[in-house]
C-alpha cells in the first residue's frame, strides 16, 4: 500500500508541470483572441458616391441599390435642370459568405448589364491600420448596334474594372480611401476618342466626414492616368451627403458622370455637373 501511495505522489509531481504548461497555453490563446479587436467600418454605405467603398455586407445580407443620375444642370428649365434625362441603375448585392459579396445590376446607360465580386482581404484592427478590399466587375454594353459597328464581335460589348480599395478610419468621424484601378475597354469609338486606350490605369481618392449620428459628408475624385490630353472626357468626381434612416441610406450627390458603373465613369465622365442619388436598402 505504501508503494502505491509513493507511486501516485511521484506521478502527480511529474505531471503537474505538464498540466501547468497546458493551462498557460490556454491562457495565452485566450489572451490572443481577446486582444484582437476590429474597428467599425470606415464607410456607412457600399459606395462613397460612384466609387466603391470598403464596406461589405454581412453573411446573408441582401442589399438593394437604386441609383439615379440626371442630365446636366446647365440646361436649365429646358430639361428642368436635368430631371428629364435620368439614368437609372438597379443593383442587388448578396453575401453568401462572410467577407465575400456578389452583385448583379442593370443600368439604362448603354443598357448595361453588370456583375461584380467584392471580397475582404484585411480588416482594420488594433494590429493592422488599414482595411483592404478587392473589387472586380464585368460590364456588357447591350446597346451596341451592328449598323454602327459592322464588324462588331460579341467580345466588343465587354468592359472590365479591377480595384484595390484601401481605407482607414482615423476617428469616429473621419475616414479616407485610396482606390488604385485598372479598366479594360474592349471597344472604343474612334469617332469620339482620337486614339484608342483599351487598357487604362486610374487612382481614386475618397473620404467621409461624419456630421451627426445619421448624416455625413462624402467626396471622391478619380484621376485617369491613361487619358490623352485632347480627350473630350474628364476625371470623375462626386460630392454629397449620406442620410441614414433605419434600414435605408440615402446618398444625395453632385457628380460629372451619369453612369455609376466603374468602366464607364472612370473612362467616360462627361464633365458637366449633374445631380443624382443612391437609395440603399438592406434586407
Amino acid at each position: 500500500m505504501k508503494r502505491i501511495l509513493v507511486f501516485l505522489n511521484l506521478l502527480f509531481v511529474c505531471s503537474y508541470p505538464l498540466l501547468a504548461q497546458n493551462d498557460l497555453m490556454e491562457e495565452l490563446n485566450e489572451e490572443t483572441k481577446t486582444n484582437l479587436t476590429f474597428d467599425p467600418p470606415a464607410f456607412k454605405a457600399m459606395k462613397i458616391g460612384n466609387l466603391q467603398s470598403t464596406k461589405i455586407g454581412d453573411k446573408g445580407d441582401l442589399y438593394l441599390y437604386v441609383s439615379h443620375r440626371f442630365g446636366p444642370l446647365k440646361n436649365g428649365f429646358d430639361t428642368f435642370f436635368g430631371l428629364d434625362n435620368a439614368i437609372t441603375k438597379i443593383q442587388l448585392a448578396y453575401s453568401f459568405w462572410n467577407g465575400v459579396q456578389l452583385s448583379v445590376s442593370r443600368e439604362s446607360y448603354n443598357r448595361t448589364l453588370a456583375s461584380a465580386l467584392k471580397f475582404m482581404l484585411v480588416k482594420q484592427s488594433n494590429r493592422f491600420p488599414l482595411t483592404i478590399v478587392g473589387y472586380s466587375t464585368i460590364n456588357i454594353n447591350t446597346l451596341l448596334d451592328k449598323n454602327n459597328f459592322p464588324e462588331l464581335q460579341p467580345s466588343d460589348r465587354y468592359s472590365y474594372a479591377n480595384q484595390l480599395l484601401i481605407s482607414r478610419r482615423f476617428s469616429n468621424n473621419f475616414s479616407l480611401e485610396l482606390a488604385p484601378s485598372y479598366v479594360r475597354q474592349n471597344l472604343q469609338d474612334l469617332n469620339i476618342v482620337a486614339k484608342a486606350q483599351h487598357n487604362q490605369f486610374a487612382m481614386g481618392f475618397g473620404g467621409r466626414l461624419k456630421m451627426s449620428k445619421r448624416m455625413s459628408l462624402n467626396a471622391e475624385y478619380i484621376h485617369n492616368f491613361s487619358r490623352p490630353s485632347n480627350s473630350p472626357f474628364s476625371d470623375a468626381f462626386a460630392f454629397g451627403v449620406d442620410i441614414e434612416t433605419g434600414g435605408h441610406v440615402f446618398q444625395l450627390l453632385f457628380t460629372n458622370a451619369q453612369s455609376t458603373n466603374e468602366p464607364a465613369f472612370i473612362s467616360y465622365a462627361e464633365g458637366d455637373l449633374v445631380f443624382g442619388f443612391n437609395i440603399v436598402r438592406v434586407f
